[in-house]
């Protein structure tokens, strides 16, 4: 089964080293590099920012793979004599934090048992091979129990709580993205960054979960390469300094400050029209209701979209080879709409790749 590319493990050792102890079967250097980064044995408490002896879990994005990591404190009881802390590291074709997170709880309880890297790849091969491994004293793991679809993964998404946080400039967030924009999104915690960026797909279900997702990105250069390669995505930074960074974003969302701006270059085609203020007040007043849950919210969000994409094929003259709707610009410019709402029916064509100039 295809779902796994690579296991890894980083060791801290005693003295405070921080080594890297096994791979199978392949990490390109970029992945190695990036790894090490990432993994936060190098921030003291190897990682453990949700309290002592707890494991910390991440998930990112790049180099067209997804990677996940736990960080595990190693106890006297432990066989890993000389290891302090250690980080198992997966990287994958897909994202499914649930599904990772789960196996590498069992990957790293075995490690700590055991402190035999040959059990690792007896168990990694048994999930490449046939979806599933177990443990005698760590459970079974199964891949096809989180092949759920995705509606109901709503309950790892904080849409409701979203918009209840930026009132009727959620519509700046919804817009950007509908509109196929670069949206970054800043947290100084990794843990709330990691919780949060989450529910920003969810504001698009008509369009692939993870694509356009990199939960968690450094201001270094050779991940800002990668996200330059992106027309548009969902980012998400840690780094404060992202705030002068209008390069590298159309709108920026600001999560402990509650604020949301719109960069200089990207204003004109932000422009709101009355369709954006009546679906902003309306997702308001949803959010605001005690018996509406998550779900509903999320069903609610992507009728909205339905419309507005239904909307713009009812403009649509002409198909394309494979019998698409497609909506040219003369036939916008004959209809007679106010400048914005031509304007934001022309980005949306571009961004659903319905347009003909």
């Amino acid at each position: 089964m295809a779902i796994l590319s690579s296991c890894s493990i980083i060791e801290r050792d005693t003295n405070g080293d921080v080594l890297w102890a096994w791979t199978f079967p392949y990490i390109s250097d970029q992945q190695r590099s990036l790894s090490l980064r990432k993994c936060c044995l190098n921030e003291g408490d190897g990682g453990n920012a949700t309290g002592h002896g707890t494991q910390r879990f991440i998930f990112g994005h790049s180099f067209k793979q997804w990677f996940y990591i736990g960080c595990t404190e190693v106890f006297d009881s432990d066989n890993l004599p000389w290891v302090k802390q250690f980080a198992l590291v997966l990287w994958t074709n897909d994202f499914n934090p649930e599904k990772y997170e789960t196996l590498i709880r069992i990957f790293s309880k075995t490690y700590c048992k055991t402190g035999d890297p040959s059990i690792m790849l007896r168990l990694y091969l048994s999930v490449a091979t046939t979806g599933s491994c177990t443990t005698e004293e760590n459970g079974t793991f199964i891949v096809r129990e989180f092949d759920t679809p995705r509606g109901s993964q709503n309950c790892h998404t904080m849409v409701k709580e979203l918009i209840n946080m930026f009132g009727l400039e959620i519509i700046l967030i919804y817009t950007a993205m509908l509109l196929r924009k670069r949206v970054v999104v800043y947290h100084h915690s990794l843990q709330a960054l990691q919780r949060w960026i989450r529910s920003f797909p969810a504001l698009m279900t008509h369009r692939p979960e993870a694509n356009d997702l990199y939960p968690w990105v450094d201001l270094v250069p050779e991940e800002i390469t990668t996200l330059k390669a992106s027309q548009c995505y969902i980012a998400g930074f840690r780094d404060s300094t992202i705030g002068s960074r209008a390069d590298l974003y159309d709108v920026l969302v600001n999560l402990p400050a509650r604020e949301i701006s719109v960069a200089p270059h990207a204003k004109e085609s932000m422009i709101m029209t009355k369709t954006h203020k009546e679906i902003a007040v309306q997702l308001v007043q949803l959010a605001a209701r005690d018996d509406v849950v998550e779900s509903q919210i999320v069903k609610e969000v992507a009728d909205r979209t339905s419309d507005l994409l239904n909307n713009l094929r009812s403009l649509s003259n002409v198909t394309d080879s494979e019998g698409r709707a497609m909506v040219s610009v003369e036939e916008l410019r004959k209809r007679g709409f106010a400048a914005p709402l031509e304007n934001f029916l022309f980005n949306l064509a571009v961004a659903e790749n319905m347009i003909i100039l």
